[in-house]
């Protein structure tokens, strides 16, 4: 089975471009949670929001690799990964912007930060991407939540990835199945041709006698 036929380099490609857009979406909504209502922020702690924002991720990477329409199983693996590890970079990088502004500006609290648009710099991730790292490893060896998140979007993407290749296989099957069971296309004949050729009468030889019973 050929990548080409099988959809698995397409939806590599699909996959991760839209696993880094995810990721960066996810950042983004890090970095301006301030700016939603207090809420929304607080009901549950904040857990309801982060599981939306996983549900929503695993979508966009199931689509991006479904649009291909994918007929290898090795897609779903990789739509897992691809979705877990949006979310957990999403949450990084937003982590490391947010702390890399405020250590970059002093006068700013590392509590309660605000982020504007000029402060998402290449020069604030890599201040605070050593502090966001180590922060985000001990949430995953000291709570669920963290874990939550990554699982909720990893088994969503390879469910519905699943589906949509199992989909594909079972009509490719019927297409295949229809194109062995289809009878052939009848002989063409001319009309009023009749269905088999009248036998040709032997040419009578000059020296031959004549059979007056026959002739």
């Amino acid at each position: 089975m050929s990548h080409k036929r099988s959809g698995l380099l397409s939806g590599l490609l699909t996959g991760l471009l839209a696993a880094l857009l995810c990721a960066a979406g996810l950042g983004a909504a890090i970095l301006f949670q301030q700016r939603l209502p207090a809420a929304v922020m607080t009901f549950g702690g904040g857990l309801p929001v982060s599981l939306a924002l996983s549900l929503l991720i695993a979508v966009v990477v199931a689509l991006a690799i479904s649009a291909v329409r994918p007929r290898s199983l090795a897609l779903l693996p990789l739509a897992a990964l691809y979705a877990g590890g949006a979310v957990a970079a999403g949450q990084i990088t937003g982590k490391a912007v947010m702390d890399g502004a405020a250590l970059r500006t002093p006068q700013r609290s590392t509590m309660n930060v605000t982020v504007d648009v000029g402060d998402v710099t290449l020069e604030n991730l890599n201040a605070g991407l050593g502090d966001a790292l180590s922060l985000y490893r001990g949430a995953l060896t000291q709570t669920w939540a963290a874990w939550l998140c990554i699982a909720v979007a990893a088994l969503a993407a390879l469910a519905l990835v699943a589906l949509r290749v199992t989909r594909v296989r079972r009509a490719l099957r019927a297409e295949q199945a229809a194109a062995e069971t289809e009878p052939e296309e009848p002989e063409y004949r001319a009309p009023f041709e009749p269905a088999q050729q009248p036998t040709p009468k032997p040419t009578a030889d000059l020296f031959t006698p004549r059979d007056p019973a026959r002739d």
